[in-house]
Order: C-alpha cells, then structure tokens, then sequence
C-alpha cells in the first residue's frame, strides 16, 4: 500500500473507534451511555493498535503528526517525508470523525440539549480551563508517549533470532496500545489526553462544517493547545532520546 494512503486509512480507523468510543458512552440512548472512563481509555488504546496493524506494513504506522516530528528530529524518519504524512493524518482524521456523525447520527440529534457533550465525541476540551497548564500537560503526555515509541525501536527492546535482529512487526501494536491506556489513565484527567493533532484538530474542523442540531462553537480558543502541546512534547521526546541514547 502507498505509505501516504495507509496513514490515511490508519488514522482514519484510530479516530473511528477512538471518537467511536466517546459517543457511545455520552451519548443519548446509546447503549454503552455511562460507561465511564475505563472504557474510553481502553477504547482509545485498541483504536491506536488496530490503526498499527492497519497501517503499519506499509507506512510505520504514525497516524500523528506528532509522532512523525518526534521520529524525523530524532533521525529515524525523513524530513521529506513529514509533510505528505501530515496531510494524510489530518485527511484521515476529519473523514473518521464523519464517519463517527453518520454512524451516531440518531443519537447526535437525541443528545442536542447538550452541546458540550456532542463536541467532546469530536475533540477534547479541559476539565478546567487554564490554557497553560492545559498546555504544559499536553507536552509531558505526548513526551512520554513519543519518548516510550522512540525506546521501543532501540537494541534492548528489540529481539533477535539466532543472533540477528528481528523486527517486532505488528506485535508492536500492543506496548503501544498499553502507553495510550496508561497515560490515559494516569494523565488524561486534565485535558482530555489528545496527544494527537490529527485526533484533535481534523475532528473539530467536522464538527465545525457538520450540520450537527444544536451543536455549539467548536472550541477555537482551545484548540491551539491539543496541536501545539503534542507537537513540542514530540520535538522535547526526540531531543531527550538523542540525548539518552
């Protein structure tokens, strides 16, 4: 597969079932509605790992421009590479968020007295707003996760057979999955844990053009944060790997 399409498809899938996750247990009359925290953790980590195994064959499975920054910086991507896997992670990102309104559509039009909870299956928004601190909390998150992703790619994480190395293949999908559930849990309180431009941004810009009953602004004056903490968080995660390692 073209590596610019797979990231499409992966990111697309990764924000299917992670916004996917979202609306069903927000959403009115859904049938997961309420089921809380750990499932949207849980849910976001699998979306992660079935976009890895998706994309990964063909293009690394990035499916995050911030990951992709963190990988060029530290010399493990490159550089004339990183535009075309942005646009296709932010393409992707805004057709899975569609995808999300068509499949819940029902339920968007049920739960449109309350438009703050329609926008958060699109994107996140602090529990408390205090955008530099939101900030600095996206730049620790998506430091540890771009820093854990760079580590797994060294010699003492890597296995080898009869001596020579081996690739871990789409086995490691699964550490992966287990950081976006650990730093969800641990760190996704304050902000929501987007990480993720291409999770955050492309899904807010459908909410914005979508014809969602009821729905409110997109939260424009936030969204600054979960595109610019992601992105220094990853150029800090590089630097500290070459450092380190």
């Amino acid at each position: 597969m073209n590596p610019y399409i797979a990231e499409l498809l992966g990111t697309l899938v990764l924000v299917l079932l992670g916004d996917g996750v979202c609306a069903a247990t927000s959403l009115n009359h859904s049938k997961a509605k309420g089921a809380g925290w750990v499932v949207i953790t849980l849910g976001w980590g699998f979306a992660v790992m079935v976009g890895i195994l998706i994309a990964g064959p063909s293009s690394g499975a990035h499916l995050n421009p911030a990951v992709t920054l963190g990988l060029a910086i530290a010399g493990s991507f490159p550089w004339a590479s990183v535009l075309g896997y942005i646009v296709a992670q932010m393409v992707g990102g805004f057709l899975g968020a569609v995808l999300v309104w068509l499949f819940y559509k029902d339920h968007y039009k049920a739960t449109q007295d309350q438009p703050d909870t329609m926008l958060g299956t699109f994107c996140t928004m602090p529990a408390i707003a205090n955008p530099w601190r939101n900030f600095l909390c996206e730049v620790i998150a998506t430091c540890l996760l771009v820093f854990v992703i760079l580590a797994l790619g060294t010699s003492g994480n890597a296995f080898a057979v009869s001596g020579v190395a081996a690739s871990t293949g789409s086995l490691g999908s699964f550490p992966v999955t287990c950081v976006i559930m650990a730093i969800g849990m641990s760190l996704g309180g304050t902000t929501g844990y987007a990480l993720n431009p291409a999770r955050d941004l492309s899904p807010r810009c459908a909410h914005a053009v979508l014809p969602i009953a009821g729905k409110r602004d997109s939260g424009w004056s936030y969204s600054w944060v979960p595109v610019a903490g992601p992105m220094i968080g990853a150029a800090v995660a590089a630097c500290l790997f070459l450092l380190v390692f």
